[in-house]
């Protein structure tokens, strides 16, 4: 058994690869970049790429997600301790933007060519809902108006990377006039 296929390198080997995917992303582009490519950048055979990711989605998916916690988590540190549901919002959504937007690896992906990728992903990810819900004040709303609110929420976020405001000041007015406010009323209006 090669050095790649031991279960104690299988957890690094699969970061390796959506590392080696990460920089492909950024110079070829998201769509652009094949399996093949990123099985020589991983330094693997398309054999073992095969073995951890089936097929260009699912890598696709994987890198997503993985990027989605680490953007939770740098969100997650900035909105600790705001108490205020509407503050909380759009700290967290312009948050999420400016981490995104400052990783060349993150906004490759909301390039005129691969915008699309990203929206599919980010539109049917049951993990990035999760993590989105997690990033809501917690209201006491019922579990499906949280989700619905929390797949609300990703969607602007990702619209916003798609095609963003004028400016930072822009963004955050649309965010507190419009967005903030209609997700606070949703998510307290399922607990009456």
């Amino acid at each position: 058994m090669t050095d790649w296929l031991r279960p104690a390198r299988a957890d690094i080997a699969a970061e390796q690869i959506l590392d080696a995917a990460a920089g492909l992303f950024v110079e070829r582009g998201v769509g652009a970049t094949g399996m093949g490519e990123v099985a020589r950048a991983a330094g693997c055979s398309r054999a073992t790429l095969y073995r951890y990711f089936p097929n260009r989605q699912s890598l696709r998916i994987a890198f997503v997600h993985r990027e989605a916690r680490r953007v939770a988590a740098a969100v997650a540190e900035e909105i600790a301790g705001i108490e205020d549901p509407t503050e909380r919002i759009v700290v967290a959504m312009l948050t999420s933007l400016r981490v995104v937007r400052a990783d060349p690896t993150l906004i490759a992906w909301f390039t005129a060519g691969d915008a699309g990728l990203a929206n599919a992903i980010g539109q049917g990810s049951d993990v990035i809902e999760a993590i989105a819900a997690g990033l809501l004040p917690d209201t006491g709303s019922d579990d499906a108006e949280r989700s619905r609110s929390a797949r609300w929420a990703a969607r602007i976020i990702l619209s916003l990377l798609t095609a963003p405001g004028r400016d930072a000041h822009d963004e955050r007015a649309m965010l507190e006039q419009f967005v903030a406010p209609a997700l606070v009323g949703a998510l307290g209006r399922s607990r009456r």
